[in-house]
């Protein structure tokens, strides 16, 4: 609930029209969702432009209309009009608002790879028995993480929210707006390079995260991973780092790793033992951040241990699923060279009595190393894969580098998009029942139709 001059407040806009006092028990930017007498914030993006749905909102009974630039048409006289600068940025102050209005601790994710699916396990562990606001999906950006921090409630216990990026400075943009108490970084790879240029680049933007952290202003580093180490050689005056890892020493550390058909079993510690129903076993550090961070908001390790034995993965993140009497690995959300190397771990890892095949879509937004990073992959690829399937130029470049490492050509198929790769994978390779097919690729490419989704 907000009143109109909480918004004016927060946004510091003008209020064209309406009465200050005005209540509103919501803010949407989208006008088909309207509740009614909720604010309509007009947000305008590069295919679309929010204002031209005003008419639709004041249909819907909005309560009240955020705007950036003079309407077209007359508004209602007693319906609030508020003016501001920016209405991507007003979104951003008025979640800003929010947040400090309401008193609970929040934790933001940040990396390059596990995003998701740590922010998703840190919020099922901290949930049992408490009422846990997060990202929905991957609303994670300027967009996003406002609109899921305008939802907090006194009724939350905590907030876990997600932040990503592809651009220097949003990073420190997001953490801003969220304030969070507990900051964890999961990895620093080889992503978005188009824009952060290089590895530093990438841990510059996402240790932003840290700087914005708030009392007790806790970070929650993976120890393994070799630039993360640098930041706890150099700590920050008021912040604690915890660390978490399997080959380093650190806080919390996984040991006596078993692989069990489709289920990853691990100690952590001096041997409290833990479960996850997934193939790969890189899933642990993800598990480690979300054990790490119940542990310091004071959660027991049985009471982790239980959340986490069933927690439900995010759907296209390394789901073994069957699809037309055929099992697939369904990592089909995003790639980059990072990710795709955790898959292809996972692929080898898995018990297969028939051929393992791997349908493999553009890695994007790689920068000038692209198709070096595409040759580098090959390797991992012709070690591991039996046959493999390429979607896109960039992957084009894989399967070229493929046949020279060893892969033969017979073996080696190079489509121009899914569909294509879809019709080729039933029509022509003819997969048996006993093949283990991983399908992988960047957001983009919707290697999602190989699977028939």
């Amino acid at each position: 609930m907000f009143s109109v001059n909480e918004i004016i407040k927060a946004t510091n806009g003008m209020l064209m029209q309406g009465s200050p006092a005005a209540k509103v028990p919501g803010i949407s930017t989208d006008s088909r969702k309207l509740k009614p007498l909720e604010a309509f914030l007009a947000l305008r993006g590069n295919n679309f432009d929010g204002h031209d749905f005003v008419p639709v909102a004041i249909k819907s009974k909005a309560g009240c209309l955020i705007v950036d630039k003079k309407l077209k048409n007359p508004v209602p006289l007693g319906l609030s009009v508020i003016k501001v600068k920016d209405t991507v940025l007003a979104l951003g102050d008025i979640a800003s608002y929010q947040r400090r209005k309401i008193n609970l601790p929040v934790i933001a994710v940040t990396g390059s790879n596990g995003k998701t699916t740590t922010k998703d396990m840190v919020s099922w562990v901290l949930s049992a028995g408490a009422r846990v606001l997060k990202n929905e999906g991957t609303k994670n950006n300027q967009i996003g993480l406002p609109q899921t921090l305008i939802q907090l409630t006194k009724q939350d216990r905590f907030a876990v929210v997600e932040i990503g990026t592809n651009h220097f400075g949003e990073v420190d943009y997001l953490a801003k707006i969220a304030r969070p108490n507990i900051g964890i970084i999961t990895n620093v790879g080889p992503s978005h390079l188009e824009f952060l240029k290089s590895l530093k680049g990438v841990l510059k933007e996402k240790s932003a995260l840290l700087d914005s952290l708030v009392d007790p202003a806790i970070a929650l580093i993976n120890a393994d991973d070799k630039l993360l180490k640098g930041l706890m050689k150099y700590p920050v005056t008021g912040r604690r780092i915890f660390s978490y890892g399997i080959n380093t020493k650190c806080d919390f550390r996984a040991w006596d790793i078993k692989l069990t058909g489709v289920k990853v079993e691990f100690k952590v510690n001096s041997g409290f033992k833990f479960e996850l129903p997934t193939l790969g076993d890189y899933n642990i550090y993800n598990a480690l951040a979300a054990i790490g961070a119940g542990r310091i908001l004071g959660f027991s390790y049985p009471d982790i241990r239980a959340r986490l034995a069933v927690f439900k993965f995010p759907k296209g993140r390394l789901n073994l699923v069957e699809y037309n009497g055929l099992r697939f690995i369904d990592d089909t959300y995003n790639s980059n060279p990072l990710s795709l190397s955790a898959a292809l771990s996972a692929l080898h890892d898995a018990q297969c009595a028939g051929r393992k095949i791997l349908v493999m879509g553009d890695m994007l937004e790689l920068g000038r190393q692209k198709e070096l990073l595409h040759r580098q992959i090959a390797w991992s690829i012709t070690n591991i894969c039996d046959l493999l399937v390429t979607v896109g130029d960039l992957a084009r470049v894989t399967a070229l580098a493929a046949r020279k490492n060893g892969l033969a050509a017979k073996q080696v198929f190079c489509c121009a998009n899914a569909s294509q790769a879809r019709d080729l994978l039933w029509k022509k390779i003819s997969p048996d029942k006993d093949d283990l097919i991983l399908v992988k690729g960047s957001r983009s490419m919707k290697m999602e139709e190989v699977l028939g989704i």
